[in-house]
């Protein structure tokens, strides 16, 4: 039996979606999943996603993803405000529709607090993309390799293998115990700081590459050897991702296993971590690290031990990532605001309509309005009269004639303003209607994608709806769109 996904997944309440959801299949799943209760499993169209990635924009597009090309992961937004990363094959990768479906949905049943949990796909034609979860806080590689303003801590990195060895815990116990190229691309960073597993290495391999990178050094033996994946080869890899976290390097394990059978742990370990961990504590990671990396694979441990060794040696467990990240949260990041997103941020209407008031139709300018001769004698005069009675209505605060009147000037179609529907977004909040206010500032951001106003109205909008985290988003959004809007170009 199957769910509606659009009870789920507003994205999915268009028409033109096709309803494909499975359920968890047993009691046990759910009890695993309490902590992850996101939407169910859905089949987007290929219109909807083209739409969420403003046409799979090329600045649009996550570089740092773990993926390798011609395969292209793209950030998004559907419809219900909801934050996506969309992954487009290569259109050789999946032949066989029916296969990519299948795999898709079988990945697609996972839900858990350690994966950055798979929403849905798509399969139109030679089209074959997947759609998971945002995750705003980049990589393991880019904090562990990369980093601008501290080296990642102890107790966080102690963290991060912990939450990676129960994700594929977890994946194990659900039939799912084969993982691809896992490396420091395959760990993200959710908007807590909280580090999870990418869903993206969890599909059967197809054409479109093979399971490991083409770095010889960083690759299972046994993989070399018959060019197949094993649940050993994936503790392996676990291996090598230890060692990138004791060391703040990529380290080839046949480099590492000299320094460890030399007794040389010195030179294995991030200078930067130097006082924050004891001799026992590196010891004992560096021998869980051996064990994964032997060269037989049934010398190595399983998912279950790893977790258990792991988890004594948590430190700091009641300090929340995002401080041991040094990642500011949304909420942080609009230190800052003009007062325009001040008063988004305080849901001061008040102070919205002042500022929309004084702004006036200025950023109407370059919107294109193609009329013809028929068009500007019939109709320009009913527009131009209707336009002109809702700004007045606006100016007085007679919000129900406002919403009105600015009506028949966009339902006239004669021309179209971002101003317009900002205004009637406003006038929406003003009558508690937040749900066509955001209905409105969605519009003006079509009309205008780079409005740093559409975007603090939608923040507005959708905080009137109970929708924190997408409200919290969008801000971020327009504060990031104001701030770029006022750098001068060079």
């Amino acid at each position: 039996m199957g769910i509606n996904c659009s009870t789920l997944l507003p994205c999915c309440v268009d028409s033109e979606v096709k309803s494909s959801v499975l359920e968890v299949p047993n009691a046990e799943n759910e009890d695993r999943i309490e902590a992850n209760d996101g939407p169910a499993f859905c089949e987007f169209t290929l219109n909807q996603l083209n739409n969420a990635t403003s046409g799979f924009a090329v600045e649009n597009i996550v570089s740092e993803h773990g993926e390798k090309a011609p395969n292209v992961v793209y950030k998004g937004k559907l419809d219900n405000q909801m934050r996506i990363v969309v992954k487009r094959f290569n259109r050789n990768a999946w032949p066989d529709a029916r296969q990519f479906l299948e795999e898709a949905r079988s990945v697609g049943l996972l839900r858990n607090q350690r994966l950055a949990n798979l929403l849905g796909c798509c399969c139109e034609d030679d089209e074959r993309l997947l759609v998971a979860e945002y995750m705003p806080n980049e990589t393991l590689a880019k904090h562990l390799f990369h980093w601008e303003t501290q080296p990642m801590k102890w107790a966080m990195r102690l963290r991060v293998v912990l939450h990676l060895a129960e994700a594929l815990e977890y994946c194990t116990s659900q039939g799912r115990a084969l993982y691809h190229d896992l490396n420091a691309y395959r760990v993200l960073f959710d908007e807590d700081g909280n580090p999870r597993l990418s869903t993206f290495g969890l599909m059967k391999n197809s054409r479109d590459g093979k399971s490991y990178s083409t770095n010889l050094a960083f690759t299972p033996p046994e993989y070399l050897r018959t060019g197949r994946v094993t649940p050993e080869s994936v503790i392996y890899s676990f291996g090598t991702l230890l060692l990138d976290l004791l060391s703040g390097k990529h380290i080839p394990p046949s480099h590492a296993l000299d320094l460890i059978r030399d007794r040389n742990l010195q030179m294995l370990t991030d200078s930067c971590l130097e006082g924050q961990f004891s001799d026992d504590d590196g010891t004992e990671l560096v021998r869980l690290a051996s064990r994964c990396l032997q060269y037989e694979p049934r010398e190595r441990p399983n998912t279950k031990s790893i977790v258990a060794a792991l988890t004594p040696l948590q430190k700091e467990t009641e300090v929340p990532s995002q401080l041991l990240m040094g990642i500011q949260h949304s909420a942080a990041t609009v230190a800052s605001l003009s007062p325009l997103g001040e008063a988004c941020s305080r849901k001061d209407l008040t102070a919205i309509h002042e500022v929309l008031e004084h702004l006036g139709y200025k950023d109407d300018d370059g919107v294109a309005n193609e009329l013809s001769f028929q068009m500007w004698t019939n109709q320009i005069q009913d527009t131009l009269n209707s336009k002109k009675t809702g700004d007045a209505a606006f100016q007085q605060k007679d919000f129900r004639l406002a919403i009105e009147s600015y009506t028949q000037f966009i339902d006239i179609g004669t021309m179209v303003s971002p101003t317009v529907h900002a205004r009637r977004s406003l006038c929406y909040l003003m009558s508690d209607m937040p749900q066509e206010a955001l209905n409105d500032a969605m519009q003006a951001q079509v009309i205008s994608p780079v409005w740093h106003i559409a975007s603090y109205l939608q923040s507005v909008a959708l905080a009137g709806l109970g929708m924190e985290n997408e409200a919290q988003s969008a801000l971020v959004e327009g504060t990031t769109l104001e701030a770029k809007r006022n750098t001068p170009r060079k």
